[in-house]
């Protein structure tokens, strides 16, 4: 038999060999009305989101008699840069942002360096009172600062109140002022201060919960060889997890530093002195209030117009941070 009288039989070559493959089912269907269905409600919700910030912008645009008209005008006006000028100089937004941005800043580099730790010590230190440490920890989310805020602004008018209770209590403070005559009065008020805005706000359940759960996903591998190339505790924190924590980081600082420049009640509680006013208590006084307009027409137009002012700082980092955020909440690479 010559080469020629052999049969034709096709190369079985890797593309023949996944041809022959039996197809899975697929879990997505070819369901066009459901798709159709789905993109309609987002665009429902898409709506309900955006819809009311275009009322803002477009009051914002419109003259006093223009937005207090009935019906209301639905169509930008020309005022925007006006009404917003009008808004800064009133409010003197200058240093409330400043000190918005320095309390944000503060609060985030708080929350970061704190949480970090915290769940570095949960995690990687063998010890029985780590269980307890994290549930403890875990529950304060239940605890939010309104619930809280009484105890807390105690702690802020005189945050060695504690210590000096514990000196009274055990004689102390009376032993050293016969022997010595003097007398203890342990105080440190952070009422209007920079250090009263943020100190009381760098602690962060949400933030300790983060990081442990990254912190539980490092292979042990990885600790053995730090330990084997002679790295202590801290050496390991900052060289290896801190680099790997990067979009942790970058997710929680996004969302620390929009609560942190939101922040409404604290500040107003503890802040008298206007030139540690942040930008959503002068918001707030921004805004027409009946009982003292004495009757004139409210400024509804240069209310919108600093609100426009104070939600531009979290929608840029929102927006620049989207992509690390995004990537920090769901990402498993090492």
């Amino acid at each position: 038999m010559t080469q020629t009288d052999l049969p034709l039989v096709a190369a079985e070559t890797p593309r023949n060999l996944s041809a022959r493959k039996p197809r899975r089912p697929g879990l997505v269907e070819n369901t066009p009305g459901l798709d159709i269905a789905t993109h309609v409600i987002l665009l429902l919700g898409m709506f309900m989101l955006l819809f009311p910030m275009y009322l803002v912008f477009n009051a914002a645009t419109q003259t006093l008699q223009e937005v207090n008209a009935i019906p209301s005008r639905l169509t930008p006006g020309d005022q925007l840069w006006t009404n917003i000028q009008e808004a800064w100089v009133t409010r003197d937004f200058g240093q409330k942002f400043l000190n918005s941005l320095i309390v944000a800043v503060g609060v985030v580099t708080g929350k970061v360096v704190i949480a970090c730790i915290t769940a570095f010590g949960i995690v990687f230190f063998d010890h029985r009172l780590r269980m307890p440490i994290f549930w403890a920890v875990f529950i304060t989310l239940m605890l939010p600062l309104e619930v809280r805020i009484v105890p807390t602004y105690a702690v802020a008018a005189n945050a060695l109140m504690p210590f000096q209770a514990i000196l009274d209590s055990t004689g102390l403070s009376w032993l050293i002022n016969t022997v010595s005559g003097i007398e203890v009065n342990l105080e440190w008020r952070m009422l209007n201060s920079y250090t009263g805005l943020i100190l009381p706000l760098i602690a962060t359940a949400t933030g300790t919960f983060l990081y442990r759960q990254f912190f539980l996903t490092i292979p042990d591998e990885l600790v053995e060889a730090a330990k084997m190339d002679g790295a202590g505790p801290l050496r390991f924190l900052w060289e290896i997890l801190v680099p790997l924590s990067r979009t942790n980081i970058a997710a929680l600082a996004t969302i620390m530093f929009v609560f942190s420049w939101n922040q409404y009640l604290w500040p107003l509680l503890i802040i008298t002195d206007p030139s540690y006013g942040v930008v959503a208590v002068e918001l707030g006084k921004l805004v027409p209030d009946a009982n003292t307009t004495g009757g004139d027409i409210p400024k509804w137009n240069i209310a919108m117009a600093g609100t426009l002012i104070v939600t531009i700082p979290p929608i840029i980092v929102v927006v620049f941070m989207q992509r690390w955020f995004v990537r920090g909440l769901i990402n498993t690479d090492k």
